[in-house]
């Protein structure tokens, strides 16, 4: 890899991806977000974008085109891309809401870190965000859980896969305090209540409070780095100890 990073960051306008974003250009690394155009419109970033939507393939494929028509290799690539609008039994969830999920969090994992691989240096990092619920499955959660789990399992696949050429891991966090709570960036007006009761989700917390975004940068940055060199196929918890595997 060269001494100058090249990362993009799928999900890059959201709340813990513009912390992101700000974190790796400090750094000294040369970004590049991806993500859905009302997002990038929504949120103003001093860097490339490239407006992508993760449910469609072909959407998908162009901005991979652009991406690397913009970059020549890519030394990490990170996937923050998902959403969750309802808490509901499982037995009461409609087949339409619960495709889109899996659409929106497994299936579009799944495609766009497919498409991205050509793009990669070897040596490279991938780093998947999943979500506790992937394991510590909660009542209400099953379509988002289903999802998470999913991505786990495409992280060890891709990793075992991909081992002798580009690490890949996964960072699971416990709530964080952005818009997806209030039903995603680019997806909601991101300023309604959130569909988590918030007050009991910090009393059984350990920690007493949800994750700030800064909470699951750090990961992320340490999964990128080479401090990580020797890691992949992993999943860090980051939950303020509500979920201890």
């Amino acid at each position: 890899m060269t001494d100058i990073r090249r990362i993009a960051v799928l999900g890059g306008a959201g709340g813990i991806g513009r912390a992101l974003v700000n974190a790796l250009v400090e750094g000294g690394d040369e970004v590049v977000v991806l993500d859905l155009a009302a997002s990038l419109e929504r949120h103003s970033l001093d860097v490339p974008s490239v407006a992508v939507d993760v449910l469609s393939e072909a959407s998908i494929g162009t901005a991979m085109q652009e991406l690397s028509s913009r970059v020549p290799a890519l030394d990490g690539f990170v996937n923050l891309a998902g959403y969750n609008s309802r808490i509901q039994p499982l037995a009461e969830t409609s087949s339409d809401y619960f495709d889109d999920v899996i659409a929106g969090n497994l299936r579009g994992a799944f495609l766009s870190t497919k498409a991205v691989m050509p793009l990669m240096a070897e040596g490279g990092s991938v780093v998947m965000v999943a979500s506790g619920l992937a394991h510590f499955v909660r009542p209400g959660y099953g379509s988002y859980a289903a999802a998470k789990a999913g991505v786990v399992a495409l992280t060890k696949t891709f990793a075992h896969e991909w081992a002798l050429t580009v690490r890949v891991n996964a960072v699971a966090p416990g709530l964080v305090d952005t818009a997806f709570l209030r039903g995603g960036t680019g997806r909601s007006d991101e300023s309604g209540e959130s569909v988590v009761s918030l007050e009991a989700y910090r009393n059984a917390i350990p920690m007493k409070r949800l994750a700030y975004p800064d909470d699951v940068v750090g990961p992320i940055r340490f999964l990128l780095g080479q401090d990580s060199a020797y890691m992949t196929g992993q999943v860090l918890w980051v939950n303020g100890g509500g979920y201890m595997p």
